[in-house]
């Protein structure tokens, strides 16, 4: 290998993380810095999982790993596109990835999405793992609740719609998210899927998490499951599937107990529209459907109507435009292949590159990142000796840029000490055990992470 190499990633989730641990083995004679617009790491695994998923949180303990070896630097509170900019990268490095990923919530167009009730998925996810840059109290004042999705996101937002607030407190949920949820008057939380029992796209951990929450029953209605919904024994059937139709199953059979809260499965229903009074959620019309040739959905023309108070919209993210980044509007990436990135006449933009959900769109687990950055990284390397040596390659003069320009940034060291924070907040609270209590303001992030 030729030439010492300088690499910025922008994005300290886990895209951005597993790509520079690859490339550091792949290609030893490099410098990489990271950068993240949160004062902290770890992207969505801290601001986008539910904090009852202390087993999904435990990749956080491989990815503390990775930036804990000192092989690469992190810079929180840095934004791309204000404190940084593709010029600044050019000038003091030879490439830079984007693993910004994908957190704005997709579109639904139908009428009275805009209503005063209708909720983004995305925006109470944020709200709920206490990310800094959302409001800190949320409108939770409905008893009737619909979340349209048939996705893992969807059942994370029922599921703590739907959870009493003293079942979180062994979590890292903050102060503010349980006094909301501990005042919330919800009774029925309601999951809409446009496609039957057989379809759906939730992992079986989660499906049967739902049958494990205190105090609440899983509802399900006879009419979504027809004469054999499901057969094992259909070709391409997977385990997966078996596990989840006989925990659907085993609902099916179950009485209800008179629990305080409800926790309702609706397969075969087609968002129509969200019906308004006075400006607020007041309901929902749903068309039934049902699959046709080839395994697709289609109206029945029977439409169906739901008493309702707020409608969360779970169904998919979508990638935000960086400046001077060529993107896709469409399909809400940056433009590459293979995560070389490409302008709109599909020709190589020199040292730029992508990975993760802003490369290939928001699908897949996190386990999927990993092979996703391994081709990204690949191809970077391969591309080497074509890349430009930046004018200013020094590791300190990027630190001299971001002071001119008064950005108060933080640093590994300074997570550690944000984290042990944290972590002293869970020791200290009583009743409860708590591994830790999340801060949640950004520069009360940024000052304990900066404080000698």
């Amino acid at each position: 290998m030729s030439k010492s190499l300088r690499v910025a990633i922008v994005g300290a989730g886990p895209a951005g993380i597993y790509a520079g641990n690859i490339l550091h083995n792949q290609y030893p004679d490099v410098s990489i810095d990271l950068f993240d617009s949160l004062p902290a790491p770890y992207g969505l695994i801290r601001y986008g999982v539910a904090p009852d998923h202390p087993r999904i949180k435990g990749i956080v303990n491989s990815l503390h790993e990775m930036l804990g070896e000192g092989t690469i630097r992190f810079f929180g509170n840095v934004t791309f596109g204000r404190d940084l900019n593709l010029e600044d990268i050019r000038e003091h490095y030879h490439a830079v990835i984007f693993a910004t990923g994908a957190i704005k919530d997709a579109e639904l167009d139908i009428p009275g999405v805009d209503l005063d009730g209708s909720f983004g998925a995305a925006d109470f996810v944020s709200w709920f793992d206490g990310h800094p840059d959302v409001p800190r109290t949320w409108p939770l004042n409905a008893e009737q609740v619909a979340v349209l999705g048939n996705g893992n996101v969807a059942l994370d937002v029922a599921r703590m719609l739907a959870k009493h607030a003293d079942d979180l407190l062994s979590t890292d949920i903050p102060e503010n998210v349980y006094q909301g949820l501990k005042a919330s008057p919800v009774t029925d939380v309601h999951v809409f899927g446009r496609r039957g029992p057989a379809q759906i796209k939730f992992t079986p951990i989660e499906l049967r998490e739902l049958g494990e929450i205190n105090d609440v029953d899983i509802v399900v209605y006879e009419e979504d499951f027809p004469d054999g919904w499901f057969d094992e024994d259909a070709e391409g059937v997977t385990n997966q599937q078996k596990v989840m139709a006989r925990v659907i199953n085993s609902w099916r059979e179950q009485p209800l107990t008179g629990a305080s809260r409800r926790l309702h499965l609706h397969f075969w229903h087609k968002p129509a529209e969200i019906i308004g009074d006075a400006g607020k959620v007041a309901g929902m019309k749903f068309e039934r459907t049902q699959l046709a040739e080839g395994g697709n959905v289609v109206g029945t023309g029977t439409m169906v109507n739901y008493p309702l108070q707020a409608v969360y919209r779970a169904i998919g993210y979508f990638g935000s435009a960086l400046p001077e980044v060529p993107f896709d509007d469409k399909y809400g990436v940056i433009r590459n292949v293979a995560g070389r990135v490409v302008d709109e006449a599909g020709t190589d933009v020199a040292g730029v590159y992508a990975t993760g959900w802003i490369k290939r769109g928001p699908v897949g687990l996190i386990g999927h990142t990993k092979s996703d950055a391994l081709e990204t990284v690949t191809n970077l390397v391969a591309d080497v000796e074509l890349l430009e040596d930046p004018a200013k390659p020094g590791q300190d003069q990027i630190l001299e840029t971001l002071a001119e320009r008064g950005v108060e940034f933080t640093t590994w060291a300074g997570w550690l000490k944000l984290n042990q924070h944290e972590m002293d907040l869970g020791a200290a609270f009583t009743g409860v055990e708590r591994e830790r209590v999340k801060v949640v303001d950004r520069e009360e992030q940024v000052s304990i992470s900066n404080r000698d």
